[in-house]
């Protein structure tokens, strides 16, 4: 690993973060990931609660919540607290509920959704904000299904100063037809440009906003100038550990991402056992690109 990469998750690890008097928190790793603990979301959460849980997501980008009871309807409230809701047309989706999306892999499935890093759903005009997974079911054998969540503020981060100036103001297209590819893929689906370094709208900090899930090329490149830089940054998430963290679930597990900052990658380890869950999903807003002279400003200071 490259030392700006090193400096880069020394920085993140020991940046100074506050307290928290109204939950507990247990970082995954240095980088990314918490487990909550001391809310029941059944019951809901109190303003104090809501407040600190908002700070440890904008801090941590993943939150877990184990051990949780919740009906459709508790699982929509807490989600709600965070923005309005995502809701698909019925003949989209399995079940009868509009924002609720049913994540379900068991004996007779050939393939499964996410199996390659990506962000959901990039290659809408407004990418959503947020998404929570909650867990009925897990593999019969007690293990397999895990998912993994990549920082992408770090993989930014962990650039040479020169990559990071050379991206800055370029953008890449996502394609919602990528996922279908070896299928015929159904008609409408978004094509939308987008900044390559985003700025995160709530805490204004830099990220790497391209996937190997949605992203086809850099319009400003030549093809195999745009190949190139793209296959480095995919390879970058694929190959860094350090900016993971691996979730197990267990029934009645709660995920909630940060959809705006993070990758992540189903792992489908499980066949020919089963796992289900239910997904909400936030609305988003359409990314902006970084500010050009916060980040060399912030370069500076690093140097």
């Amino acid at each position: 690993m490259h030392e700006h990469a090193l400096t880069a998750i020394e920085s993140i690890a020991a940046a100074p973060r506050e307290t928290y008097r109204h939950i507990q928190l247990d970082r995954l790793t240095p980088v990314i990931g918490a487990e909550v603990c001391g809310v029941n979301l059944s019951e809901g959460v109190s303003k104090e609660q809501f407040a600190e849980i908002h700070r440890a997501f904008l801090e941590n980008h993943v939150l877990v919540f184990r051990n949780q009871k919740l009906t459709k309807d508790q699982q929509k409230e807490f989600a709600r607290q965070f923005g309005t809701l995502r809701a698909l047309p019925l003949s989209d989706i399995d079940g009868d509920d509009p924002e609720i999306v049913l994540i379900r892999a068991g004996k007779k499935s050939r393939f499964v959704a996410g199996e390659v890093w990506h962000t959901d759903g990039t290659a809408d005009p407004a990418p959503s904000h947020s998404s929570m997974l909650y867990m009925h079911e897990t593999p019969e054998l007690g293990c397999g299904g895990d998912t993994l969540f990549a920082n992408m503020h770090l993989a930014y981060e962990m650039l040479s100063p020169v990559m990071k100036e050379f991206l800055l103001g370029l953008t890449a297209v996502h394609d919602g037809a990528v996922p279908w590819k070896g299928f015929t893929p159904p008609e409408g689906l978004p094509k939308t440009e987008h900044p390559i370094v985003a700025k995160h709208p709530e805490t204004g900090k830099p990220m790497l906003f391209v996937n190997s899930g949605f992203t086809t090329h850099i319009p400003n490149l030549s093809e195999e100038e745009s190949d190139a830089i793209l296959n480095m940054l995919f390879q970058l998430v694929e190959r860094e550990q350090a900016l993971n963290c691996r979730i197990r679930w267990e029934p009645g597990t709660l995920v909630f991402w940060d959809n705006r900052c993070t990758q992540h990658r189903a792992v489908w380890d499980y066949y020919p056992y089963s796992r289900f869950g239910e997904r909400v999903t936030v609305l988003g807003t359409q990314p902006a690109a970084a500010e050009p002279h916060r980040v060399m400003k912030e370069m500076e200071l690093a140097d």
